[in-house]
């Protein structure tokens, strides 16, 4: 591969990048409660990247090296908050090993690049803590190198091997956050650092390989508000009142002293760069001894001071109103209940398919949220969710129905539920993604009648399209099958399977297989519902 082709590949990260930081980043800014909660590390993540984008943009250069170059130093200029610092580090560590690796051994280059930027930033911190962007680093570097073995030959493939399991890595390590932090458990929130490198290291993999694994994202990460024994939703924060930032121009070997004055004057110290230029970042009460410390190192430039009571306190109000809000979702099958549950929402499952107003109601006042959402996900129970909806409001509480008609349509609702949004806003993204989820499903009739398709006897197989039966006879499978066919008519890069019951494994395994052999550039999702009367249900994004 020349350097053309490859600093266009580079580019192509970045652009992915920055669309899916922008993307999450009112998500991750509601995520935000460590070391600080002033829910701004989504928009701090977001304009560091931009800024190292926008380096590599400018310089209009073929070269690999020279495009490197200006991306660390973009990021490090443009640096801002915590985790950008800690982030620039990544991306500056990243770049250099790049530069210095065995490119005929791209796979094992990729895993020492991670490796390398992980160990960077860990060194970058005064006191590292598990349970924050760090953690996630270092486990996609261990994958990344775990992978290596088990690559592909061929090495246009290599990479793309290695990025997949480091991305996958990543995101099981953010789940396990809440484990390593208590802050983090305390909130009921993931690390809002690391959610941020999992969606850079998400857009480095479809890079890589054109597949979008950020399209599960949302679906395995919960933004529930506290709950139990640990909750504390007033998160006390007893640290430093100033946050100072700034850039240094000073020698390499001046940097361990600097490091060592700064240290016992706050928290959250992070020093990162190199060749005569640093940025450094602390937490502190002395504001003017923290940056008469960048004076006696060097020439400490773009001072920036935060005042983080007045930070947190508007952050507070803002975390406070998305706290508010909850989510009611009906669902047919224990599996689909785990799957509303894990996302965020109360989950009512009712007898024979559908829900009462009761049942709805009773589970609008177990969110205790001033503004609910319901997804009743049926077309049976939109009625019903209306009609609970309505007494809800009587009693004040902020109620509106989603129609969601068919439970694939309520899951890809739920995909796009961000609460750090407005009210409304919420609701228009979340009422957006269901209409644009095309949905279907298999059953067998229970009985005699006429269809739209034609008359159905008792046994016969039925395919469902859009909520009306379109197909009547033929095998099981061959019926999901052309489902799929018809529900991609329209195009589409994600299909969703959700097993139900009575579901076997080889009706979903030929449903797998023929989406993987005629549309291979779709990715493919599946799910243990475990509905009843629909074997499988079927979505199309």
């Amino acid at each position: 591969m020349n350097d053309h082709l490859e600093v266009a590949l580079l580019l192509r990260w970045c652009d992915l990048a920055l669309d899916g930081l922008g993307a999450a980043r009112e998500e991750i800014d509601a995520l935000n409660v460590y070391p600080v909660p002033d829910c701004d590390t989504g928009t701090n993540l977001y304009l560091t990247f931009e800024a190292a984008r926008q380096a590599l943009v400018d310089a209009e250069t073929d070269s690999l090296a020279t495009a490197l170059t200006v991306f660390a130093r973009g990021g490090l200029l443009g640096a801002r908050g915590n985790s950008g610092v800690i982030l620039s580090q990544l991306m500056r560590a990243g770049a250099d090993s790049l530069m210095r690796g065995d490119p005929a051994k791209p796979g094992q280059l990729l895993a020492d690049t991670l490796t390398f930027a992980a160990d960077a930033a860990y060194d970058a911190v005064a006191q590292p803590v598990e349970g924050t962007i760090l953690s996630v680093a270092r486990a996609a570097a261990e994958a990344a190198e775990d992978a290596v073995p088990h690559a592909p030959d061929q090495i246009a493939g290599q990479m793309g091997f290695v990025v997949g399991a480091a991305a996958t890595a990543a995101r099981a390590a953010l789940e396990r956050t809440p484990e390593q932090l208590l802050t983090l458990r305390r909130a009921g929130v993931v690390d809002a650092g690391g959610r941020g490198l999992c969606v850079i290291l998400d857009a480095a993999e479809e890079a890589l390989t054109g597949k979008h694994p950020a399209a599960t994202a949302h679906k395995v990460i919960p933004l529930t508000a506290p709950t139990g024994p640990d909750a504390d939703p007033d998160l006390p924060q007893d640290g430093p009142a100033y946050e100072v930032m700034y850039l240094l121009d000073a020698a390499d070997a001046a940097i361990s002293t600097l490091r060592e004055r700064l240290r016992p004057l706050g928290d959250s110290l992070v020093v990162v760069g190199g060749d005569g230029l640093w940025n450094v970042h602390i937490h502190v009460d002395d504001v003017g001894t923290a940056i008469e410390a960048g004076i006696d190192a060097g020439r400490p430039y773009r001072v920036r001071v935060t005042h983080l009571v007045e930070q947190t306190s508007r952050a507070k109000g803002r975390r406070s109103a998305t706290r508010q809000r909850g989510v009611v979702a009906f669902a047919a099958g224990a599996g689909l209940g785990r799957l509303f549950s894990d996302a965020g929402a109360v989950v009512v499952s009712g007898s024979g398919g559908r829900s009462s107003t009761r049942e709805i109601l009773s589970a609008i006042r177990s969110t205790q949220a001033a503004e609910v959402i319901v997804l009743p996900n049926g077309a049976d129970t939109v009625d019903v969710a209306e009609a609970a909806a309505q007494a809800a409001r009587e009693e004040g509480v902020r109620t509106t129905v989603i129609p969601t008609r068919a439970q694939i349509q309520g899951l890809a609702a739920m995909a796009l539920h961000q609460p750090g949004r407005s009210f409304d806003d919420d609701v228009v993204h979340m009422t957006s993604a269901a209409s644009h989820a095309r949905h279907g499903a298999v059953t067998v009739a229970a009985r005699g009648a006429m269809t739209m398709a034609g008359e159905c006897s008792a046994g016969d197989t039925l395919g469902v399209v859009e909520g009306d039966f379109a197909l009547v006879g033929g095998q099981l499978d061959a019926a999901a099958i052309e489902v799929v066919e018809r529900l991609l008519a329209g195009g589409g890069e994600l299909v969703t399977l959700v097993r139900g019951a009575d579901c076997d494994e080889e009706l979903v395994g030929r449903v797998a297989s023929h989406v993987g052999h005629t549309r291979p550039d779709v990715e493919l999702l599946v799910y243990d519902g475990g509905q009843q009367r629909y074997p499988l249900l079927i979505g199309v994004e």
